[in-house]
């Protein structure tokens, strides 16, 4: 009898759309980093319900990231605050060249407006600006 070694985040919630495939083109981690550079201020329980993952999958995952040097927390009162650290470069050699932020910039794209969506371009007043930036 052959057992399927699968950790706990490899497995998404019961509701989850069921896959025709056995694969993705994005990992959880990425889903989830994807999420935090949304949203720094996220909870747990919101990634988890974007992601379709358990709150305890999205535990392990930020761990892995943390340890990783992709991710790094402060507390603020009783929630966290996500800081993606700049110039990380993307993990397997095959991949070298791109940083994660560039890959976070493909991922976090505003799907009405098509700009990066998150802290970066939330605060920006490029809105009002006419079309000659005045």
């Amino acid at each position: 009898m052959r057992i399927r070694n699968r950790t706990s985040y490899d497995k998404g919630m019961d509701d989850a759309a069921p896959h025709t495939t056995g694969w993705t083109f994005l990992t959880n981690h990425a889903r989830v980093l994807a999420v935090i550079a949304r949203d720094p201020g996220s909870r747990v329980r919101d990634i988890a319900a974007h992601c379709l993952l358990t709150e305890r999958a999205v535990q392990k995952i930020i761990a892995d990231l943390e340890t990783g040097g992709y991710l790094a927390h402060t507390r603020v009162g009783r929630s966290n605050r996500y800081e993606i650290p700049s110039g990380t470069a993307l993990r397997h050699p095959a991949d070298a060249g791109p940083t994660v932020a560039d890959l976070l910039a493909l991922l976090t794209i505003d799907q009405e407006a098509g700009e990066p969506a998150g802290p970066e371009s939330a605060g920006s007043d490029d809105a009002s600006a006419g079309p000659d930036g005045s």
